[in-house]
């Protein structure tokens, strides 16, 4: 929001205090580097890299416009730089600040040597105003650092939130592979100790068991192939409440509206698209509030915090939208203006009529 007031007011102190094309070059360079140190301030939480370069040539152009340009606007881009320097400093910020009013004093307070200008317009113009307004400008970052740190800090704590919910929800799926997996190693673990032992006494009664055994194995693989694939049975209920927890737990403010009651098969797909859904929005968006809209016939999830860019590849979803087209519904996935919206849509169900009887006429 501010980059633009920023960059307009650079381009007219560079207008305005140019008399040549030398002028424009060095007062364009003061505004560049000033630009630079704003965006990677606002951009990427420090200016660390760039803040010693950028803090020596704005001051090389406030020496020149306070010396040679006649240009007290040239105290722009150290006005700019200084106080974000400053102000990301970790010790002595405070003795910083007042090395850089006393530079700005300094170097306005030399301009008597070099012009017959006087004393009182070059007080004002290159001494008091700049000086104030470094100090001002600087006072001003120190509340304002405080506050940007604790925004990152919540904004850390979000993120810590998000991910500590994607750990959860591959917990779940561990504990859902347990219980498929888990319980049929144990049973064919007894069935093939027992199959051992009635191999020479029993054969049939071995045999027996070893096609049990192969029967479970194969309905295992079945089971976690649907697992794998999102494919296996659902409930609705609880993986509404599974995801409205997984986000309040992120941080998320969550809206659930039901208009309808939503039957078995239904709602099994549904609630593969919820909770492929809220993986999503857990991993790729910055989202604030998920509204969640369920009604006979589809579901829609909006959230916002989407990343303004094309719309991804989400090969979960892919694979669900042919699921949905199967059944004969589709599946949107729409992403605008840092809202993303997936809704999912079945044909209505056609009501069941009992079929007629006959009437006897005898």
């Amino acid at each position: 929001m501010l980059l633009p007031p920023i960059a307009v007011s650079g381009m007219v102190v560079v207008a305005m205090d140019s008399r040549n094309w030398w002028d424009v070059a060095v007062l364009s360079l003061g505004v560049a580097a000033a630009l630079l140190a704003f965006v990677r301030w606002a951009v990427h939480g420090g200016i660390s890299r760039v803040a010693l370069p950028c803090l020596v040539i704005t001051a090389a152009v406030w020496v020149f416009g306070a010396l040679a340009a006649d240009s007290g606007s040239a105290i722009f881009g150290i006005i700019v730089v200084g106080p974000l320097a400053v102000s990301r400093l970790q010790r002595h910020r405070g003795a910083a600040a007042v090395a850089l009013t006393v530079f700005v004093a300094v170097i306005g307070a030399a301009r008597p040597l070099v012009t017959p200008e006087s004393f009182p317009d070059i007080l004002i113009g290159y001494v008091i105003v700049p000086a104030g307004l470094t100090a001002v400008v600087t006072g001003l970052m120190f509340p304002n650092k405080r506050f940007y740190d604790l925004v990152e800090e919540l904004e850390e704590s979000r993120d810590r939130e998000a991910e500590l919910a994607v750990i959860r929800e591959r917990m779940r799926f561990a504990s859902d592979l347990h219980d498929i997996q888990g319980h049929t190693l144990h049973v064919v673990k007894l069935k093939t100790a027992l199959a051992q032992k009635l191999v020479h006494s029993d054969t049939e009664r071995a045999e027996e068991e070893l096609r049990e055994i192969h029967a479970l194995v194969a309905d295992t693989i079945t089971q976690t192939k649907e697992l794998a694939y999102a494919q296996r049975r659902l409930n609705l209920a609880a993986e509404l409440e599974n995801a409205k927890n997984l986000f309040e737990a992120a941080g998320i403010r969550v809206r659930v509206d039901r208009e309808a009651e939503v039957d078995a098969r239904a709602g099994e797909l549904f609630g593969q698209v919820l909770r492929e859904t809220t993986t999503n929005i857990l991993r790729h968006a910055q989202a604030e509030q998920v509204r969640i809209t369920l009604s006979a016939t589809g579901i829609t999830i909006v959230n916002d915090g989407a990343q303004e860019t094309p719309l991804p590849q989400l090969r979960g979803l892919a694979t669900l939208k042919e699921r949905v087209a199967d059944g004969g519904g589709e599946l949107t996935v729409e992403q605008e203006h840092g809202r993303f919206l997936t809704a999912a849509r079945l044909p209505r169900p056609r009501p069941i009529t009992p079929p007629r009887t006959r009437k006897d006429h005898r």
